[in-house]
This record gives C-alpha cells, sequence and structure tokens, in this order.
C-alpha cells in the first residue's frame, strides 16, 4: 500500500522530523543536567543538538528522499 505522491512532502517532513527530534533530544537530555540557569543549559544544548545534526541532516536528505519515492506513488 502505497502513500500518494502528492503527500511527499508531508512523508519527506514527518521522518525528518523524527530522525532530527530523536538525535537532538537525546542530545538535550544527556547535556541538561547542571546548576547553571535554564537559558544557558538550554542554549548549550541546542548548539551541540544542530552542530551535531546539520551533517546528519545534510547526509541523510538523500536516504530520506529515497525512502519517501519507495513509499509513494502517483
Amino acid at each position: 500500500m502505497a502513500i500518494p505522491r502528492r503527500y511527499a512532502h508531508v512523508l519527506f517532513g514527518v521522518i525528518q522530523a523524527g530522525l532530527t527530534s530523536a538525535i537532538a533530544s537525546g542530545v538535550a537530555v544527556v547535556a541538561a543536567p547542571g546548576a547553571a540557569p535554564a537559558l544557558q543549559r538550554w542554549l548549550s544544548a541546542w548548539f551541540l543538538s544542530w552542530a551535531m545534526m546539520l551533517p546528519v541532516v545534510v547526509f541523510a536528505a538523500p536516504f530520506i528522499r529515497r525512502a519517501v519515492e519507495a513509499l509513494t506513488a502517483d
């Protein structure tokens, strides 16, 4: 059962967001403990997550596009 191709952008977003948020939240959980103010902890966790996710997003996008192509049909 394939998903219609007109929903490909939605499926791409769901897969990309799932991968990105899974990795980013894992980094944030590890980086969160501490006595520093919440904003400082959040900025630190966000920057670390972003730095780690940038290459993941850049290199995973072609594979996600192929998966979307395989899961959708005209």
